[in-house]
């Protein structure tokens, strides 16, 4: 079995800003005031959320409850104002039908604002968020969640036979890489052609809008 991992933001979909946003309403409504600028593109939640803490755990269960609570306020917008990346639906179809193969997420936000993003374009019905990885689970580092979502894909369907990673910045190449996991980097995202280049994915696209050469680049078929 191949489990192939999806990165949400910059590589299915652009939710308009709003998950930002609703970082910052939840860190008003548990701290007040705004919080200062922080890096998103390639953290999860629980690293943004520890960096707009400054390091400080005190806070961190009730933001991120709040996070929740703002994000599923806002779906219908996400849906009017956001967009899913070109290929995108056809390409989680075409892997759905794939023998041998699960779509799932390794995301940075938390389970409950992933459900929430995908859902609000109709993703969720060619992922099976049961075998995938969220910023809500346990983590230091973005690799450790790949084998949280190993252990819940082996649950459910018997040992994977290798796991790929797909995402848009050089740090999912680097979680993949750490985690002895195929890395594909797609720049639709929050990182430019060359900054993933230099990151050396094994396989690296413009975007998903060829279905076959994304399948191609998922799967490792030559």
């Amino acid at each position: 079995m191949l489990l192939v991992l999806w990165d949400i933001d910059g590589t299915l979909v652009d939710s308009a800003g709003h998950g930002r946003h609703a970082f910052e309403e939840a860190f008003r409504e548990v701290v007040g005031g705004a919080p200062e600028w922080v890096e998103y593109a390639g953290r999860t939640d629980h690293q943004i959320a520890m960096a707009m803490l400054n390091g400080s755990s005190e806070h961190l269960p009730a933001v991120l409850d709040q996070l929740a609570v703002k994000l599923a306020a806002r779906k219908e917008a996400i849906a009017e104002e956001g967009r899913v990346y070109p290929g995108v639906p056809e390409t989680l179809a075409a892997l759905h039908e794939h023998d041998g193969v699960v779509n799932s997420l390794l995301t940075g936000n938390i389970e409950a604002n992933a459900a929430v993003k995908v859902g609000a374009f109709g993703l969720d019905r060619w992922l099976d968020f049961e075998a995938g990885s969220y910023g809500s689970d346990p983590h230091e580092r973005r690799s450790d969640l790949v084998a949280v979502a190993r252990e819940r894909a082996a649950a459910r369907y018997g040992e994977p036979t290798g796991a790929v990673l797909v995402g848009d910045t050089p740090l999912d190449v680097i979680a993949a890489r750490e985690a002895g996991a195929r890395a594909v980097a797609v720049a639709t995202g929050f990182a430019d052609l060359d900054a993933l280049r230099e990151s050396e994915p094994d396989a690296l696209l413009q975007d998903l809008s060829d279905t076959e050469a994304a399948i191609r680049a998922i799967t490792g078929a030559t």
